[in-house]
């Protein structure tokens, strides 16, 4: 019987001698496609929230086939969108890639600046501009011009390094309904495509090309949108099979003319001002995202060498939908249903296309949700909508004014999650900013809602507490950038006003619901494994680059998922 296991231990060994060259080859090999797959607003929990109703080609997949991680958050304070996405291109804190908040003011130009316009370079489609009379996006409306480019982005991104490391041969591309999806993931370097609600194309700007390849065009003039001409969004399956079942109306849900809180929802027809903005707030969004990337892969035969190619995605339908009737409603539940097959239709083209074996796929999101605080209060959560705009008025403030001799607004403005000084005024006065900053955070912290008021100062001269909270808000600061006071509202408390449209519920918090996402691994080389060890997302883009062999970005302050680089 000794002789036996001896006989077959020796055996093993020559076979595994013998696969050992193989096995280095493997090893050697690069993927032929970096798959960066982005959900805004998808928390960290959703993707197995209703896996019972999801086939097997999506989120069943990634969670099977991959490397899973239950504990991946944001490390920043601001959870917005570009903050997010940013984090993730370029494994940095937003204190390093700059990129603080959707939008900032901007204390030279004397005005709010969105995080990615850039009168420079303008759309190439003239009239596919930002229309301000059927813009849904708040944060967008603020654009002074439609130009678009990622020169605000102050660090080098996990693509923009793959450019690098391949001198210049690898093809890089960003596709979202969202122009800072799409712009932010494809770095310096690579190309971008986004969303025109306006013109409903999918559009790019002029510091990417002097004119649209012709396929693009080509793409345009199909005019795929039309397929949802005079169409509905009706539910995927039947709804008694559905969780929220019975509360397909809840007095919560944002109002939109011609859209309902109801199913089926209205696109309408082509000639509505609304029909494209419509479509962003439902899957649609995310059919049409999926479609112009697959005819990204095919127009510009990304996968189809041995250069590593890379293609960014990132679905924006789960942020909108969220923001509208909240995430625990029937609307979002049948959003989740359909994302699960667009991201199965995703993966099976890719697999055809390049090979899922030789795609190394990570899925995460710019953000998580919170609930809609009404939904929340019936279910005895105490909730909280808080108005910033009135706080300047309060008794409190109005003594500070007297006291710094202000016969003006003390507080400028506030543009989430920052409070913005009159400066000018504070110089004229000959007072110290510091001063200033400090009495004013003292008199907003007694204020109902607000957790913390922590000023750019204190931030500066490294005297905040080094705790949780203090820790996310110091990451989230950027001198040039930042306002004069960071707010952190309470958990559970929001602003629900987003530049005059009220939504059912929001996001941009330090508190778990809101940094916790998704991180999954799979693909090329990878194990299926769950790893339930905190990690941050900014762990992303070096994870990737130590994949490859080549550089993190330059900012990159994440450590390496040694999990995803085990090999049996």
């Amino acid at each position: 019987m000794q002789k036996q296991i001896k006989v077959k231990l020796w055996l093993s060994s020559i076979t595994l001698a013998c696969l050992l060259p193989t096995l280095s080859l493997q090893a050697a090999e690069k993927p032929k496609l970096v798959l960066q797959i982005t959900v805004d607003q998808l928390r960290g929990d959703m993707p197995s929230a209703y896996l019972d109703k999801m086939g097997k080609g999506g989120f069943r997949y990634l969670l099977n086939e991959g490397v899973v991680y239950k504990d991946a958050h944001h490390n920043h304070a601001n959870t917005e969108t570009i903050v997010g996405h940013a984090t993730l291109a370029t494994g940095a804190l937003p204190a390093v890639h700059g990129m603080i908040g959707n939008v900032w003011y901007d204390d030279k130009l004397q005005r709010l600046v969105y995080n990615v316009e850039d009168s420079r370079y303008p759309l190439l489609s003239a009239d596919a501009g930002v229309n301000q009379k059927t813009e849904i996006d708040p944060t967008q409306r603020t654009a002074k011009s439609s130009g678009r480019s990622p020169s605000n982005i102050q660090a080098s991104t996990f693509s923009d390094e793959l450019m690098i490391a391949s001198n210049g041969k690898a093809k890089v591309f960003g596709v979202s309904v969202k122009d800072r999806g799409a712009i932010s993931m494809a770095g310096h370097m690579g190309k971008a495509f986004w969303f025109s609600k306006k013109s409903g194309e999918f559009v790019t700007s002029e510091y990417y090309y002097d004119k649209y390849p012709e396929w693009v065009t080509t793409w345009n003039e199909a005019k795929p949108a039309k397929k949802y001409d005079k169409k509905t969004w009706q539910l995927s399956q039947p709804q008694k099979g559905y969780v929220f079942a019975q509360q397909d109306d809840q007095k919560w849900e944002t109002k939109l003319p011609g859209f309902g809180i109801t199913f089926p929802h209205q696109y309408g027809s082509m000639d509505n001002p609304y029909f494209n903005t419509f479509l962003t707030l439902s899957p649609a969004g995310d059919e049409l995202t999926l479609d112009f990337a697959k005819a990204v892969v095919n127009n510009e035969q990304l996968g189809q060498d041995d250069i590593t190619d890379y293609l960014s995605v990132s679905f924006s339908s789960t942020d909108y939908v969220s923001h509208m009737f909240g995430p625990s409603s029937l609307e979002a539940e049948d959003n989740m249903l359909r994302l699960d097959r667009t991201l199965a239709k995703l993966l099976k083209f890719i697999d055809k296309k390049v090979g899922l074996n030789n795609t190394l796929i990570v899925l995460s999101a710019d953000h998580g949700a919170a609930e809609a605080p009404d939904y929340l209060s019936t279910l005895g959560m105490k909730t909280k909508v808080v108005t910033p705009k009135s706080w300047d008025k309060t008794p409190g403030m109005q003594a500070l004014k007297k006291q710094f001799g202000f016969d003006s607004a003390l507080i400028k403005s506030y543009f989430h999650p920052y409070i913005y000084l009159d400066r000018d005024l504070i110089a004229k006065r000959k007072l110290s900013l510091k001063q200033v900053q400090k009495a004013v955070a003292a008199e907003v912290e007694n204020f109902d809602g607000v957790a913390l008021a922590v000023t750019s100062s204190d931030i500066e001269s490294g005297k905040t507490p080094q705790d949780y909270l203090h820790t996310l808000v110091v990451n989230n600061h950027s001198k040039n950038r930042s306002g004069d006071i960071y707010i952190v509202l309470e958990a559970h408390r929001f602003v629900a006003d987003m530049e005059g449209l009220t939504v059912a519920a929001t996001h941009g918090s330090p508190w778990g619901y809101d940094t916790f996402v998704p991180l999954i691994f799979s693909g090329y080389n990878i194990d299926d494994d769950i790893v339930y060890k905190r990690v941050s997302t900014t762990d992303i883009a070096v994870t990737l680059s130590a994949i490859l062999g080549i550089k993190a970005p330059s900012g990159a302050q994440g450590n390496i998922l040694e999990k995803v680089l085990d090999e049996d």
